[in-house]
């Protein structure tokens, strides 16, 4: 015996976009730029997104003392050699395109003194190649201008099957406020992002719960290096604190702050050459050991050395003092949080899976750029090069 759910209503597009961040929107744009009708579902609200919540900044060569095959080179190499080069290449040379794209659009970017973008060093890269926004609000302003760029999205909608045929896809059912619904649609771009809120503590919003890799799987797509799940190593520490908690980008480090255990020692000294600014991995490993060692539930980020630091980092000193910390007078408590998921949903570098009309982009996608640890700030660099190239794709 089977029960049928009742349809309170249907659409129809030539593009259903799912998931309303970086990847998305920027697939649902070029798409809607090339003459598809395209209709973005969001489980949440315009800024629940983990776009939003992105500090760093975008990861892009530099025009000076930097090259492709440098970002090539730190890339796998932070990815432990699991990457695929030739994915990694081609989508490290998309970048300057995407960025350029995306002021277009409006998005505004920190300025030097020269006048020039300014950019900041993270953690695996060996120069200053991270452009970023607001200080450490570089995802609020990339979501702005995508959110601004006047593209149809439903809110509130949760998709809860990828309806597929002999021809590949055929459209998804949704539950929204209208309640069940069905858009028919011959292709599909999951970016839905990561995982997040399948551990205790993330720096993932609520919606981070593996949904696009569940679609993805009983459409038919495979999957891969879902164990490659990256760890933060600075999230704002407070006892008893479960759920979302606030990060600490790595560019406080790359502007010069140490991390230090609670008898004042240094956490990484000696485990490898670029000290508090090694791969992300290797940093989270460094504190969770430190951690074991002292039986402490944290370390500290000693930033008391950076001149200016609420100007420069808006959003953490609102984080800290939130939490009853100053970071120009006190150590910032950290520990590790998951943060990204590397592996997912197989696709190549233009988003497109094994089952015909079916695409992915941004974290919910294995484009083989990250292997087993992401680099800093190459999130938001894969969310707008893939999702360009996904939306041109669909529109094919």
């Amino acid at each position: 015996m089977t029960s049928r759910v009742s349809i309170d209503w249907e659409a129809e597009a030539d593009l259903v976009v799912i998931g309303g961040g970086v990847a998305g929107l920027t697939a649902a744009r070029t798409a809607s730029l090339r003459g598809l009708r395209v209709l973005t579902l969001s489980k949440g609200g315009p800024t629940d997104t983990s776009t939003q919540y992105a500090q760093g900044g975008i990861a892009v060569v530099a025009p000076h003392g930097d090259s492709v095959e440098s970002h090539v080179h730190d890339t796998v190499e932070a990815g432990a050699g699991l990457c695929d080069v030739d994915a990694v290449r081609s989508i490290v040379e998309g970048g300057r395109a995407a960025v350029s794209a995306l002021t277009g659009l409006g998005a505004v970017f920190d300025l030097g003194r020269d006048g020039q973008i300014s950019r900041t060093r993270e953690g695996g890269h060996s120069t200053r190649r991270i452009i970023h926004a607001g200080g450490d609000a570089t995802g609020a302003e990339v979501q702005r201008a995508l959110n601004e760029a006047g593209l149809p999205v439903l809110f509130g909608a949760a998709v809860g099957q990828i309806v597929t045929g002999r021809g590949g896809v055929q459209g998804v059912v949704a539950v929204s406020d209208q309640g069940f619904g069905v858009v028919h649609a011959p292709a599909v771009l999951l970016a839905t992002g990561g995982l997040g809120q399948l551990y205790a503590l993330s720096t993932n919003p609520p919606g981070a719960t593996a949904d696009g890799i569940a679609l993805a799987l009983w459409a038919g797509a495979t999957v891969a290096d879902l164990e490659f799940v990256q760890f933060h190593p600075t999230v704002l520490y407070t006892p008893g604190g479960v759920g979302r908690r606030p990060l600490i980008s790595e560019a406080v480090r790359g502007e010069g702050a140490r991390l230090v255990d609670t008898e004042g020692n240094s956490v990484t000294d000696g485990l490898h050459p670029r000290g508090d600014l090694a791969p992300r991995d290797v940093v989270s490993r460094a504190i969770a050991a430190r951690m074991r060692a002292l039986g402490t539930e944290h370390v500290y980020l000693d930033a008391r050395s950076i001149d200016h630091f609420p100007q420069r980092f808006p959003t953490i000193t609102a984080s800290c003092l939130a939490a009853g910390i100053d970071p120009r007078t006190d150590l910032i408590p950290v520990a590790p949080a998951a943060h990204y998921q590397c592996g997912g949903v197989v696709t190549d570098t233009h988003g497109r899976t094994r089952v015909p009309g079916l695409y992915a982009a941004g974290e919910v996608a294995r484009t083989g750029l990250h292997g087993a640890n992401r680099l800093a700030s190459n999130s938001l660099l894969e969310g707008l090069v893939v999702g360009e190239r996904a939306g041109a794709a669909a529109a094919e």
